[in-house]
């Protein structure tokens, strides 16, 4: 039996899992998620994605629940810091896979197994009618821009403001009816690209930018889902939101500021 606890916030989650279902598949087990509602991620999974019959979801609303506890304790327990330890290029390493027992709870935010489908991740029906009506308004050569800044200091610190314009023009230049599809937590860096580039930037206007509320989920995923429908992303430096918007579709990214 295997069991994932994804730590961390939406697209933590998401690789924690999609590598868990890959180990899980190799060990013949049936997936296990440990979903734990909290100041991280506030919404229930079944809010956010369809119901799929390769995983059971228990979404828990604290560490001290019951049934997440009984889990923990029965099982051989790996913290996401021995996880780090024995992953090399995004694998774990066979030796490790190998003392892993019939019964293995890992708590992770790690892609620590090769998987680069996302075919598990359908989006719940509302929160897929919010990503229809955001990208028919996408035209032919519409870029992506994710721009992270509150808590992600490498991602403030290597990706500025100006690194970001400056990608965005050079789009402008090669092609000069590119449109941006806009995903932000700082709505300071919206106004002024709005600025910048008039008419050119679309966005999940009036969004919910919590992260501890269902709205504030359902807000992010419509910008994750929109950001893999463009062409190409621009991103910030250290942001798994980057990595995985441009990974769910194969679209080629770029770091601003590297």
């Amino acid at each position: 039996m295997l069991i994932i606890q994804p730590i961390g916030g939406l697209c933590n989650r998401m690789r924690a899992i999609n590598s868990a279902r890959m180990l899980a598949k190799e060990r013949g087990d049936k997936l296990t998620v440990i979903w734990n509602v909290n100041h991280e991620l506030g919404c229930p999974f079944e809010e956010i994605f369809q119901p799929n019959d390769t995983l059971r979801v228990i979404n828990i609303h604290s560490k001290w629940n019951v049934r997440k506890l009984f889990h923990q304790l029965t099982a051989q327990f790996i913290p996401n810091d021995e996880i780090k330890a024995h992953k090399g290029d995004g694998l774990l390493d066979e030796a490790f896979r190998k003392s892993l027992r019939a019964k293995v709870y890992i708590a992770t935010e790690e892609h620590f197994y090769p998987c680069h489908e996302y075919d598990l991740f359908v989006p719940s029906d509302d929160v897929q009618a919010k990503i229809d009506a955001k990208k028919a308004l996408l035209g032919p050569h519409c870029v992506g821009v994710h721009i992270r800044r509150t808590d992600n200091l490498p991602a403030m610190a290597k990706s500025s403001s100006e690194a970001f314009i400056r990608s965005m023009e050079a789009e402008l230049s090669r092609v000069p009816d590119t449109q941006f599809y806009l995903a932000t937590d700082d709505m300071r860096e919206e106004e002024a690209l709005r600025e910048r580039f008039p008419d050119r930037i679309i966005s999940n206007e009036g969004r919910d930018l919590s992260r501890d509320s269902i709205s504030g989920i359902k807000d992010a995923m419509v910008d994750l889902y929109c950001l893999a429908s463009t062409s190409k992303i621009i991103g910030s430096f250290f942001s798994s939101f980057t990595d995985i918007a441009a990974d769910m579709r194969s679209i080629p990214k770029i770091i601003a500021g590297e």
